[in-house]
């Protein structure tokens, strides 16, 4: 046997899962091979969707299941021994495991990731693969965890046979968090972007610290009652009569895991306080979710109940720490154990890409100023100064800006669907009522449909607040446009949500980044896989700060001795401004109700126009941010990063055998083709596109490009069966471009099949090979000419 003439397959097959066994690895329980890991970030072509490419790694071996501990990169026999380690590293440090290898069936090149060892790269033979043990004992010594310790860490997942499995960074989170329970620390911090599945992670540290019986009583703490519904009823649901809801203020000591909203244990008067019924050693573990909204304050109520039980190990889930100079999550739980960013969601493909719509209004940019004496609505004399946008739907209100930012709404439905669930974000509750009325009316044809198109879904109405259920659950059609200040901000599972408006301040990095979780989350089944933002107020300009998705940062640094809130300021746990410049009431869910507070008057002005200046649309890219340089500039940039000229550029396109190649390496790049066709002209391909907006070039239709191919003549060599199929192709790219006529799959597709079977076809030309030397030639003659 040759062994440099076996693929990386059969290397993978005769050498290196041999030594692997041979070194103690069970080949069922501990070695999986070819495993992808990512979904392949989502790329938006208009209004087509398709999936980038998605990480694989060769071999990712387990000391237990769902405990990996090293990755393998397999490469054929004509690679040296480390070739594959390069990549093996990224793909560790992605896997957050302690070692990595290298292989190419004559040995193994290792790499250790931990302290333990002073050699980092180490030389091993195909005998000589340490054991799951020998790895095991190593990974331990580095990190600390004693024997005592190990229980925990090794105890089992929970699986319920469905073959659903936690996500590579859910493992890195649980993983990591029993871990720190382990070697002692007791404030932990986990972040995770929103739609990440924060929950289920925290039933699965539960779970495995729970049944290794580390930690015996468990309360989880939220701060909304659907919160708290949902976690019980879904992914807790395995902890069956072991668990509680804590409810009507009644406290049963007979269970072991409790769920309770921090409001239904706690009050301002002692009697209300029922957590004290409890002895402070009675829970050894507390989970806050949604930590950065009350937890990191130390005069909030969240603080009372966590000092109480101070004993316990705590755990703080959020997507949002909050590091501003009045709250500090880091101050309180440390640094986070793990992070898991909005960024690294859409990167992997679990997380829905965006693109947002930024409306500017007149009356917005330039304020407006009532003529002397001018009264509004009610009779109200209206105060002789300069009303901005941050007047707008607090102290004054234009109705005819509400009916605008209505229409616009309804005119993007219109054109898109008009059953997309939209969240409308408002100001308070006022300004959210006005708006669902204003919807109402732009919308009339559907709500007379059913009443419940549009709804209002606010902490005050009960109507609205038992829709809630009806709004975020995929298979119910109503209600589609929900209007809301803060109820849905947070928490609320709404999959199929593909729109959200911004017709309000944001000033809290912690709360844009809430409201923007509310579209993240991609559902395949009910074809939601991207989300708009429409911004009214400028709330997106939030995506150039360097905090929307970078990791924490602390501000406040008090000594061991300071208070956490710097003197003399009171904490809003909602919001990073404090609490006097927001102006109104608040419901018992913290939203705004728009009522003034004394001595105030909120003006209503129903007779000033208002009009839209300026639209513009905006697409995420490759790294993370807004494209906020012109399209055309963008492009040209991305595009000379990767070809500095027009003729590297050719070199590429004419070297590769499937121009589809180059276009997605191009993509990979950043490069937005969609809305770029939009702007210079869909009739024109990606080469074309390229060809003029990168290198100045002419660019040449669709049907240009074939009538010039047609005028050679070229065709008249094959017979004419074969001319019929080509001009058929031809025709075929005219309408829809190369990446539909480069695949053996579009014989099947009309109307190419009317000349017969794939097999068939091929025949008129005289075989496979004459049929791709046609295609081929086909290409060739189709990028002749540029310009």
């Amino acid at each position: 046997m040759n062994k440099k003439s076996l693929s990386e397959r059969d290397i993978c097959t005769k050498f290196i899962t041999p030594a692997l066994e041979n070194a103690g690895w069970d080949r069922m329980a501990q070695i999986r091979e070819e495993v992808t890991f990512t979904n392949g970030r989502v790329i938006v072509r208009g209004n087509l969707v398709t999936r980038g490419a998605k990480k694989r790694a060769d071999y990712i071996l387990y000391y237990k299941p769902n405990i990996p501990i090293a990755v393998i990169e397999a490469k054929d026999n004509t690679h040296t021994v480390g070739s594959g380690m390069q990549q093996a590293l990224a793909y560790g440090e992605t896997l957050d495991v302690p070692f990595v290898f290298s292989a190419n069936g004559d040995g193994f090149l290792e790499h250790d990731r931990t302290d333990a060892s002073g050699a980092k790269e180490t030389f091993l033979p195909l005998t000589g693969f340490p054991s799951p043990e020998d790895l095991w004992r190593r990974y331990c010594l580095s990190t600390g965890i004693t024997d005592a310790a190990n229980d925990a860490v090794i105890q089992d997942y929970y699986v319920n046979g469905s073959g659903k499995a936690p996500r590579y960074y859910q493992l890195t989170a649980i993983n990591r968090t029993i871990e720190a329970i382990a070697k002692g620390r007791d404030r932990i911090l986990l972040v995770m972007a929103t739609g990440t599945g924060k929950t289920y992670t925290a039933f699965q540290i539960i779970w495995r610290l729970w049944k290794s019986r580390t930690r015996k009583r468990i309360l989880f703490l939220a701060d909304r009652n659907i919160l708290v519904d949902q976690t019980r009823v879904n992914d807790f649901k395995p902890f069956g009569p072991a668990m509680t809801k804590i409810k009507n203020r009644r406290i049963d000591k007979s269970y072991e895991i409790y769920l309770s909203l921090y409001q239904a244990v706690s009050g301002t008067e002692d009697i209300q306080n029922i957590y004290r019924e409890f002895s402070r050693e009675f829970f050894d573990l507390v989970i806050i979710d949604e930590c950065h909204r009350g937890s990191a304050a130390e005069d909030s109520a969240w603080r009372e109940i966590l000092e109480y039980f101070s004993s316990a190990t705590q755990i703080g889930l959020t997507a949002t720490p909050k590091e501003t100079k009045y709250v500090s999550n880091i101050q309180y739980f440390g640094d986070p154990v793990y992070t898991y960013s909005l960024k690294q969601g859409i990167e992997d493909g679990f997380l829905a890409p965006y693109k947002v719509i930024r409306i500017d209004l007149d009356k917005d940019l330039m304020g407006w100023r009532p003529e002397q004496g001018k009264r509004d609505r009610l009779g109200n004399e209206i105060e002789d100064r300069i009303f901005n946008q941050k007047d707008f739907d607090r102290s004054l209100v234009l109705e005819k800006r509400t009916a605008l930012v209505a229409a616009k709404v309804t005119q993007f439905l219109k054109a898109t669907n008009r059953f997309d669930k939209t969240i409308v974000f408002c100001e308070d509750i006022d300004h959210a009522e006005r708006m669902r009325s204003c919807l109402t009316n732009e919308n009339s044809d559907e709500v007379r449909v059913n009443r419940r198109y549009v709804m209002r879904i606010t902490g005050d109405n009960d109507e609205g607040k038992a829709e809630v259920d009806h709004f975020i659950d995929p298979e119910s059609r109503y209600p589609v446009i929900a209007t809301t200040s803060k109820l849905l901000a947070t928490g609320v599972d709404a999959q199929t949500c593909k729109l959200i408006v911004l017709d309000r301040i944001i000033n809290s990095m912690t709360e844009f980044k809430q409201i923007i979780g509310r579209g993240t989350r991609i559902n395949e089944d009910f074809g939601k896989f991207f989300f708009t933002i429409m911004d009214f107020k400028k709330a997106t300009e939030n995506f150039s700060d360097p905090d929307f998705d970078g990791d924490p940062v602390q501000i406040y640094e008090p000594e061991p001795d300071d208070p956490i809130v710097p003197p003399d300021l009171s904490v809003d746990v909602l919001t990073d401004e404090p609490p006097e410049t927001l102006g109104g009431d608040t419901d018992d869910s913290g939203e705004i109700l728009g009522d003034p507070p004394p001595g105030r008057v909120k003006y209503y002005v129903h007779d000033v126009e208002v009009t839209v200046i300026a639209e513009r649309v905006q697409y995420y890219g490759k790294d993370g941010k807004l494209v906020t340089e012109s399209l055309r500039d963008y492009t040209r940039n991305a595009v000379k990063k990767e070809f500095a000229s027009l003729d590297a550029f050719l070199n590429r396109w004419n070297a590769a055998d499937r121009k589809q190649a180059v276009i997605s390496e191009l993509e990979d790049a950043g490069v937005l083709f969609a809305p770029l066709a939009e702007d210079v002209g869909r009739e024109f391909e990606p080469f074309d596109l390229i060809c003029h907006v990168v290198y100045g070039q002419a660019p040449l239709t669709r049907k240009e490009r074939a009538e010039n191919v047609r005028k050679n003549h070229y065709f008249s060599r094959y017979g004419r069966e074969a001319q019929e199929v080509l001009n058929a192709l031809l025709d075929k790219y005219a309408d829809q471009g190369i990446e539909n006529i480069e695949d053996m799959t579009v014989l099947r597709l009309q109307p190419i099949n009317r000349y017969g079977t794939s097999v068939e076809i091929v025949q008129k030309f005289g075989g496979s090979g004459k049929f791709m030397a046609a295609m081929k030639e086909l290409e060739t003659r189709l990028y002749q000419k540029i310009g």
